[in-house]
């Protein structure tokens, strides 16, 4: 089953790849044609994955602090916080896949699974600068 879920993501991120790139700048508050909206939405992920990186490298870096301040004995927030990332990434990547199922095989598989990346990776990130607001 992992194996066909793996199978199943590489195909949907060929898809896209696959797709031409647009002449001209797409205007993603107009976008007409599933390709295009397909296009945009992944656009859209990769700025949410942009602002959860930097949300994750501030979070990891106070938690560095916290984790300098306490005793040997009692660090640990830092390795916490990237093992629970490790596992929501897994998490988000297969959430997402399910939701996609509903236009399996479609032209607008991608608008759905990029669409809720984005949707979880920004709620993600809230939460990761939840974490560096507590450490301010």
């Amino acid at each position: 089953m992992a194996r066909f879920l793996i199978l199943s993501r590489v195909a949907v991120t060929a898809a896209w790849l696959a797709a031409p790139g647009p002449a001209q700048a797409l205007d993603c508050a107009n976008a007409q044609s599933q390709q295009d909206m397909n296009q945009c939405a992944q656009a859209d992920w990769e700025a949410a994955d942009e602002e959860l990186n930097g949300a994750y490298a501030q979070a990891i870096t106070a938690l560095k602090a916290l984790d300098a301040e306490l005793a040997k004995a009692d660090r640990g927030a830092e390795d916490a916080l990237r093992a629970a990332q490790r596992w929501w990434i897994d998490f988000r990547d297969n959430a997402c896949l399910a939701e996609s199922y509903a236009m399996f095989g479609g032209s607008a598989q991608p608008l759905l699974y990029s669409g809720c990346m984005a949707r979880l990776t920004r709620a993600r990130a809230d939460d990761l600068w939840l974490i560096v607001d507590q450490y301010r």
